[in-house]
């Protein structure tokens, strides 16, 4: 007799599984807004964040360096990365000179192309400069 209702069984079990899953309400959403990301190529994540996160994230770092950062203000691999956005900006040596980057995922390629960082970060001092 079982092997009559097998099938029908079967049957019922995919349709309640099924329907479940299209059924299911979503979680109740929290107090914190989604934030638009971004991917580089290398497919890390960059969030951005509000002013009030960028500016906390650039008080963190000495005030020599918050000058420079300020003066470089995009990340030197992601140009249309604000430093800050994504936490603390990371300051790396390339050939001598002062680089900021947005987060520890930029930094291989910061450092594969020291001459062409270097020149992203004179272009975007000279563009920010000129902006003020």
């Amino acid at each position: 007799m079982f092997k009559y209702f097998r099938p029908l069984f079967c049957i019922a079990a995919v349709a309640i599984i099924a329907t479940g899953c299209q059924t299911q309400t979503s979680p109740v959403s929290s107090n914190t807004e989604s934030l638009p990301t971004h991917q580089d190529s290398d497919d890390h994540q960059h969030d951005d964040h509000g002013d009030a996160d960028v500016t906390a994230a650039m008080e963190k770092l000495s005030p020599e360096d918050q000058k420079e950062a300020e003066a470089q203000k995009f990340c030197a691999v992601m140009g249309d990365t604000l430093l800050g956005s994504m936490g603390t900006p990371l300051k790396l040596d390339v050939n001598g000179q002062p680089v900021f980057i947005c987060c520890s995922g930029c930094k291989s390629r910061a450092l594969k192309n020291p001459e062409q960082t270097l020149a992203t970060v004179a272009k975007m001092k000279a563009d920010n400069a000129a902006a003020k």
